[in-house]
């Protein structure tokens, strides 16, 4: 079957096709034959080698969502999840493959009208967006900074603070143009980048999924009492000092904190991602694919995740 490695780390080049053994289940275990890919901003982290450190090796295979067709099951699975459509999570990796083996207890059945490409756009985004806002304990009422919402995890942050009754979402993002797409998902108020631009005052709530060097800028975004959620990297790590920058404002008693999917319980996130399916099936919860492209494509997908083109999801297709 192919595959798409991290053939040395560094620029969107270093992706490569590969052939590998078709797998097989193992104990406990399906075996998915895959329709979609979310290639998400982790990925592209991973390829650029900034999380060497911790433990990812060149070799690695990227992509840790996927949805498709269970084609068989390993001893200990019911058999009758073979020929059922699936959201799978497959790990920190593992998933940029036109075949994958994942735990049973990794898979979640999708709804008859639920595009698998859509699973990929909502699955791994829609779960971390949701256990966000709850690590920050938003309630109704409270005003939400969602920044760098243009990307799949931000735009479910979004959607689920507008439909969790905040006073005001707003968003900071490079363009007028996909301002006005965030407004149509739920989005009061557009910011540029910097996070400049007319809006609330202050904000009960901000989730970044950008960081970087201007995070710490950001607490002073905050009110008294609010609460800042990192839930990824993709403009690097922060300075090191940032906590420097926190207890400046110590009387404000801001909280900071850094969110990880990894800390929620496996019944939990598979509860959640059904309750999400379910909802985007229903039409209450909308996921947005960027475009469709190859397997092999998949240099092209990270040049564009790179190059900030993305608005949602780039999603690859075997």
């Amino acid at each position: 079957m192919r595959a798409v490695e991290i053939r040395t780390f560094g620029a969107p080049e270093s992706l490569a096709v590969i052939d590998l053994p078709s797998p097989v289940p193992a104990e406990g275990e399906v075996l998915i034959g895959v329709e979609a890919i979310g290639v998400g901003g982790v990925d592209t982290v991973i390829r650029s080698g900034a999380l060497a450190g911790f433990g990812f090796q060149e070799g690695f295979i990227p992509g840790n969502e996927v949805a498709g067709t269970v084609t068989s099951v390993g001893g200990g699975v019911d058999p009758a999840w073979v020929g059922r459509r699936v959201w799978a999570f497959t790990g920190e990796g593992g998933g940029y493959v036109e075949q994958v083996t994942v735990p049973a207890e990794k898979i979640v059945p999708l709804p008859e009208n639920l595009p698998a490409a859509d699973a990929v756009a909502l699955g791994t985004s829609g779960m971390v967006a949701r256990f966000a806002l709850a690590n920050a304990h938003f309630a109704a009422g409270e005003s939400v900074l969602v920044r760098g919402a243009a990307g799949s995890i931000g735009i479910m942050t979004v959607q689920l603070a507008a439909s969790g009754g905040a006073s005001a979402v707003a968003v900071t993002t490079s363009s007028p143009e996909r301002g006005d797409r965030l407004r149509e998902l739920g989005a009061t108020h557009v910011l540029d980048r910097s996070g400049a631009g007319e809006g609330p005052a202050g904000y009960d709530v901000v989730i970044d999924i950008v960081s970087g060097v201007d995070m710490p800028s950001f607490f002073d975004r905050l009110n008294p009492n609010g609460r800042l959620v990192v839930v990824g990297v993709v403009a690097g790590m922060p300075p090191s000092d940032f906590g420097a920058k926190l207890m400046a404002s110590f009387r404000k008693s801001l909280s900071f904190a850094a969110f990880s999917a990894d800390s929620i319980p496996e019944p939990d996130r598979r509860a959640a991602s059904a309750d999400q399916f379910a909802a985007a099936a229903r039409g209450e919860l909308r996921s947005v694919v960027h475009e469709l492209l190859p397997l092999e494509k998949a240099v092209l997908a990270h040049r564009k995740m790179d190059d900030g083109e993305v608005f949602g999801r780039i999603v690859l297709t075997p």
